[in-house]
């Protein structure tokens, strides 16, 4: 038995090698950097909790943050409903279902820069078709003027990108739904919608919480919206934390700053992650965490 379980630790093995380098000696050492002082061609000096205390009496800090919750927030939230709604609409019986799945799932085989190039194109105020159809009814946008319109652009634009994993696991779902309570529903006088909420939700809810915790955690990280749409402007009004981090790190030489910008996003998703998982654990199991 011991023989056999060293056999699987062996086989496991480069698994765990791979992730202690590629992911916990990198996060340790950015963690060890957020102590420090550190820029181009000095040693790093430690200096204790200086860069969060900084960083926390920084208010670009706080609108990041600010900007972050409010995006994550609209964009997951809209996205899942969304998804729900469309997976219902599959479910039900559409015409070339196929056909129009692959439509719903192309978003997925664009990259993200490309993607965002795109919409920049069409909801550009001289030459975009899409800003251009706007003001011609007298809703112009005005995205890249008015940070609101900047933010709301972003939201729409990571929403379309990103729908295609909240329908996967939604339409998943409602598939594997047993046909039977639909048709005890039925012969009990339960209505469409009765049937959605008092079937179709509960039974589903558990996948819902398994993509809201996999979307909270990859849309903390939002950076090619924002960076390629509106670079975090104007006058830094559209940053995320990402964008923060970045420009501490990369645009200010402050390694520490960004560092420690870049563990504030890292607990900050944990957090949310960490209360989606136990309300997924009571959810499924009945119990907490």
């Amino acid at each position: 038995m011991q023989r056999f379980t060293l056999a699987r630790l062996l086989m496991l093995a480069p698994a765990h090698l791979l992730l202690l380098c590629t992911i916990a000696l990198p996060s340790l050492y950015v963690l060890w950097l957020s102590f420090t002082e550190s820029t181009y061609g000095t040693t790093a000096g430690f200096v204790g909790f200086a860069n969060y205390t900084a960083m926390l009496a920084d208010p670009y800090f706080w609108r990041a943050l600010i900007n972050t919750l409010i995006v994550v927030n609209v964009v997951v939230y809209v996205e899942l409903a969304l998804a729900v709604g469309v997976a219902v609409v599959f479910v039900q019986g559409v015409p070339f279902r196929r056909v129009l799945i692959a439509i719903v799932l192309m978003p997925y085989a664009i990259s993200e820069v490309v993607a965002v190039v795109i919409w920049k194109f069409m909801m550009d105020p001289d030459i975009g078709m899409v800003e251009r159809m706007l003001a011609a009814v007298g809703m112009p946008l005005h995205w890249a003027v008015d940070p609101a319109a900047g933010l709301t652009l972003v939201c729409i634009i990571s929403v379309w990108l990103n729908l295609p994993f909240s329908f996967i696991i939604a339409y998943a779902a409602m598939r594997g739904v047993p046909q039977e309570l639909y048709e005890a529903a039925h012969m009990d006088g339960a209505s469409a919608w009765q049937s959605f909420r008092y079937i179709t939700f509960p039974v589903i809810f558990p996948a819902l919480l398994v993509a809201l915790i996999f979307r909270y955690i990859v849309a903390f990280r939002l950076f090619s919206e924002v960076w390629l749409l509106t670079g975090g402007g104007p006058a830094r009004m559209t940053e995320v934390l990402a964008i923060y981090l970045y420009k501490q790190a990369f645009t200010y030489a402050d390694f520490g700053r960004g560092a420690a910008a870049g563990w504030i996003m890292v607990l900050a998703s944990g957090l949310f992650a960490v209360a989606y998982v136990s309300r997924l654990n009571k959810a499924a199991f009945g119990r907490g965490t």
